[in-house]
């Protein structure tokens, strides 16, 4: 107990002389860009400022967009949108060693700031950091820990900064800007390319760029303010060590659903020759479809994320799907079973129209089950009008 009071006394001590603490002349302030990481959570990389002080023995860093898996209903709140983000501050020591761990590089810019921009920074920090004010509602696009650097330091400088565009950058969409980051034949573009809707395929602006940290870092390099660049020195702390990709075709979607496709394709073919119908195979498809179609309407329309609405994922993962679970089980179907199907063909074409005029992206490593399904359908209506 005794320990833990000495903790405890020892972070207050440590929160206190922070908020009291006068930078010297001397001081620098940068942003820090983390390179890519293994996991998906880690895929787009990471921001962070550095408070850089010699003469006052301080070298600490502030990041935005960390969170608590002990928060009360932390899976339902991530789910809703409704979960609360932290800032973060490490000392820049331990920082650099686990991002060096993590074979990840790590670029600076120091800014060009005066001394009463850099210790208002500062000040607005640690004022952010205190226990009262630490949550914020995070946004994968619009508020986190890239465009965190952007605009908190928007409110520190005395003059305006001007984000020009830099030269190498490409008009992209949302959703091209995430898959430069992740492979679209992977299973975390597959959540991604499902769960997120139409909105993420319009163009993003240069300025919206810069919710992937490395645009930060391209952003600020040609940014300037009171007609001087914003950046005074870059440099690369660490560069990543290139090393053997460990990913496997074998256990990618697209292989994965090529297999079930075949699978169904081959059922199909075989109730063809025995003039049968697999209702088994029909009542799983089905049931499958229509609960993600129930996840699909339920992001869109039962939670705060932006990104998730107008999903025309629907056209395929149809939540009426379930209420076909009864007549599938039945030997026919009747008129209004060959209709409904009907329907979900007429579905599959919209969803193909979307994805050719570009309405939406849509996940790769569902194709092969798309043509499996449209095939099926079609089965289905030739068994039961016979």
């Amino acid at each position: 107990m005794k320990t833990k009071l000495l903790l405890v006394s020892l972070f207050l001590l440590a929160t206190t002389s922070y908020a009291q603490l006068t930078l010297s002349p001397n001081a620098e302030v940068s942003v820090l860009t983390i390179g890519p990481g293994a996991e998906l959570n880690d895929a787009f990389g990471h921001n962070a400022f550095r408070i850089r002080d010699v003469s006052q023995g301080l070298d600490i860093t502030y990041g935005y967009g960390e969170y608590d898996f002990d928060t009360p209903n932390f899976y339902l709140k991530f789910a809703q949108g409704k979960l609360k983000y932290l800032i973060s501050r490490v000392e820049f020591n331990r920082l650099y060693n686990f991002y060096v761990y993590q074979n990840r590089t790590i670029q600076e810019q120091v800014l060009n700031l005066s001394s009463s921009e850099k210790q208002k920074l500062f000040d607005l920090l640690q004022e952010n950091y205190k226990p009262e004010n630490r949550p914020y509602l995070y946004d994968f696009f619009y508020d986190n820990c890239a465009t965190k650097m952007r605009d908190v330091l928007l409110k520190v400088v005395d003059n305006p900064i001007k984000f020009h565009t830099p030269p190498t950058l490409e008009p992209k969409t949302f959703r091209a800007l995430i898959h430069e980051h992740v492979n679209r034949n992977s299973w975390g573009s597959l959540g991604i390319d499902t769960a997120l809707g139409a909105v993420i395929d319009t163009e993003a602006s240069p300025y919206e760029h810069m919710f992937l940290p490395k645009y930060i870092y391209q952003f600020f390099a040609v940014a300037t303010t009171n007609d001087k660049p914003l950046v005074k020195s870059s440099s690369t702390l660490f560069e990543a060590r290139t090393l053997e990709a460990q990913t496997s075709f074998i256990t990618s979607p697209l292989s994965l659903m090529t297999l079930i496709a075949l699978l169904i394709l081959g059922i199909t073919f075989r109730d063809h020759n025995n003039k049968t119908r697999t209702k088994v195979l029909d009542i799983f498809l089905f049931a499958i479809t229509g609960i993600l179609g129930v996840f699909v309407v339920l992001l869109w329309f039962a939670t705060d994320h932006s990104a998730t609405a107008q999903n025309y994922n629907l056209l395929w993962a149809f939540p009426l799907n379930l209420l076909m679970l009864i007549p599938l089980s039945k030997p026919k179907l009747g008129a209004r079973g060959r209709k409904y199907l009907k329907f979900l063909l007429i579905m599959l074409v919209l969803l193909t129209m979307h994805w050719f005029i570009g309405i939406q992206v849509f996940a790769i490593g569902w194709i092969p089950l798309l043509i499996a399904l449209g095939i099926r359908y079609i089965y289905i209506i030739k068994t039961n009008s016979n």
